[in-house]
């Protein structure tokens, strides 16, 4: 399959707000995919519709050869959310939480144990693992987040802001898991504000403007030598250029 992400002219409006305006994106298979994009351009929204969490007005969206919204439930079971508003079982502890979603995942109780165990050590999280997860700092919600949503090896995994209130140390490990799992043949899409992140580990980046991809292609070949932030500040009409007030250093 040449795409494992194919989107085409979605849109969803809030009232008189149109968040996602007639988008359209094709996410090639086993590719570490980056969107960016200003504050409100649509990126999270377009990520809900395409796992399922949000109903579009209208546009088609089909991951994995399946579309989202005729065969929701088998999508789901092949894919791996990270939503940027995290919403986790909190009245269970880090360990629980995780064998309970291998569990439901259909992974032998054997083997979601050993997973559980082998993700909680790898993220650091041995000393919090027997703590309910509703006392948990942001950064360790976030990790315990990505650690359920890989469990079962997901063929195609969305994550917005991964990284967000996440230790240097942790995002390294992190980033390693995610190319070990594009390495295998499954995919990653990723929203992210940081463009250096974003530079670094995707091979491949869309930029999302109102609603729509305004620059798409390889990360290398969009670039041309370039930083993706001053390709990225073309691409939506803004400026790289800093902000001088005086009264700041008076």
């Amino acid at each position: 399959m040449s795409n494992a992400v194919e989107i085409t002219d979605l849109r969803k409006s809030f009232g008189n707000k149109r968040a996602v305006d007639g988008l359209d994106l094709a996410v090639p298979t086993g590719t570490f995919f980056g969107l960016v994009g200003p504050n409100g351009a649509g990126k999270s929204t377009t990520l809900k519709m395409s796992t399922g969490l949000l109903r579009p007005d209208a546009g088609s969206i089909v991951v994995d050869g399946l579309d989202v919204w005729t065969d929701t439930r088998l999508v789901k079971e092949r894919i791996g959310v990270v939503p940027e508003d995290l919403r986790l079982f909190e009245r269970l502890t880090g360990r629980e939480l995780l064998e309970y979603v291998a569990l439901l995942r259909r992974l032998a109780r054997p083997e979601a144990r050993r997973r559980s165990e082998e993700l909680i050590q790898a993220l650091d999280l041995e000393e919090a693992a027997s703590r309910l997860v509703v006392d948990y700092s942001a950064g360790m919600r976030k990790k315990v987040a990505l650690a359920a949503a890989i469990l079962h090896r997901p063929t195609v995994l969305f994550l917005d802001e991964p990284f967000e209130s996440v230790d240097p140390l942790s995002v390294r490990v992190i980033r390693s898991m995610l190319e070990q799992l594009v390495a295998g043949g499954s995919t990653v899409v990723f929203s992210s504000h940081v463009m250096e992140v974003v530079e670094r580990i995707c091979d491949h980046v869309a930029v999302v403007h109102a609603g729509q991809v305004v620059a798409k292609g390889k990360t290398d070949e969009l670039c041309q030598g370039r930083r993706l932030e001053d390709v990225f500040a073309d691409a939506v009409g803004g400026t790289a250029e800093p902000v001088e007030l005086d009264w700041l250093v008076s």
